[in-house]
């Protein structure tokens, strides 16, 4: 199976896998695993079954970003090692957008969209970003409860908030109209003041619910990509799907995206022929039954596929 055209990208078109076990914007422990895992269901055979040249030399290791003197700043928590491993993967992303490669980041939390918006905006300015979640992840530094930062990415790459010196890495460079949510049902009363401040287009399972997810897919591009011409980074949290599609991740929140809505999502996007980048984030092996975690990993492995040129015919 060929892929369609892609707008961006040379032949041969070459996938870039950052393999990213990292856990350290969020408490609970086995998150880091979840890339292991989507490698280990046979990923890059599936995409190299798809037409896709695919590169991947391991996952990355963390382990050399030593922030063992790391107290919160504020109620930040595990602040330099979050920003750290963020900077180093928006190094690993933007090399690889430079030559000519699509990343494809598998997380570990959502935290590190930081590192990877900014690798993608570094090569593509013009670049929009479609974050698929059930959480904004739009807090500030001021407005965050629990201090995680994997609730709090959004906030660093459209420069609100209060400025923390060991994130002065992170350049401003996502524009509010740029950027659009599809998927949000779990929105904290500070998250849903700044969305409103900053006029950031997002569409809940309200609007999904109202309008059917074909309307507001299209709806969603054509806010941030209205002439279909500029470079697409999708950010892909599993936890926006339904807990009973994807039941083995760290924050679910019932009412979510059916299976088939989250994968018309991703085959929609793969339509446009846009997509330089890819986030599949937060799938936890650690957090349910065996079962539970082989549905997660395989929905995982099948939202990648379908964002990258899978057809249901």
């Amino acid at each position: 199976m060929s892929t369609p055209a892609n707008k961006f990208l040379p032949n041969p078109k070459t996938i870039a896998i950052v393999g990213c076990p990292f856990s350290g914007g969020q408490p609970k422990l086995g998150v880091d695993k979840g890339p292991i895992r989507l490698v280990e269901a046979g990923l890059v055979n599936q995409l190299e079954g798809l037409g896709w040249k695919v590169n991947f030399d391991g996952h990355h290791q963390f382990e050399s970003i030593a922030a063992e003197n790391d107290p919160p700043i504020g109620i930040l928590k595990n602040p330099r090692l979050v920003s750290r491993v963020c900077e180093s993967v928006a190094q690993a992303v933007g090399g690889h957008a430079k030559n000519g490669q699509l990343p494809l980041t598998l997380g570990g939390d959502h935290s590190l969209a930081m590192g990877t918006i900014s690798g993608t905006l570094d090569t593509y300015p013009d670049a929009c970003v479609v974050w698929i979640d059930a959480h904004a992840d739009i807090n500030t530094p001021d407005t965050t409860d629990s201090g995680n930062i994997h609730g709090m990415p959004v906030s660093f790459l459209l420069g609100i908030g209060q400025k923390i010196p060991e994130f002065s890495w992170v350049k401003a460079a996502l524009r509010p109209e740029r950027l659009v949510y599809i998927g949000l049902r779990d929105i904290d009363a500070g998250e849903k003041r700044i969305l409103k401040e900053n006029k950031v287009k997002a569409f809940s399972m309200h609007e999904v619910d109202k309008y059917g997810i074909g309307k507001v897919v299209e709806m969603a591009l054509d806010h941030v990509n209205p002439n279909r011409d500029l470079p697409i980074h999708l950010s892909f949290d599993v936890d926006a799907l339904d807990p009973s599609v994807a039941p083995s991740t760290g924050t679910p929140v019932r009412g979510g995206l059916t299976f088939r809505e989250g994968h018309y999502i991703c085959e929609a996007v793969h339509e446009t022929g846009l997509l330089v980048a890819l986030d599949l984030m937060e799938v936890n092996p650690s957090l349910a039954d065996a079962e539970s975690v082989r549905q997660t990993v395989a929905v995982g492995c099948s939202l990648v596929r379908s964002a990258l040129g899978e057809t249901l015919l």
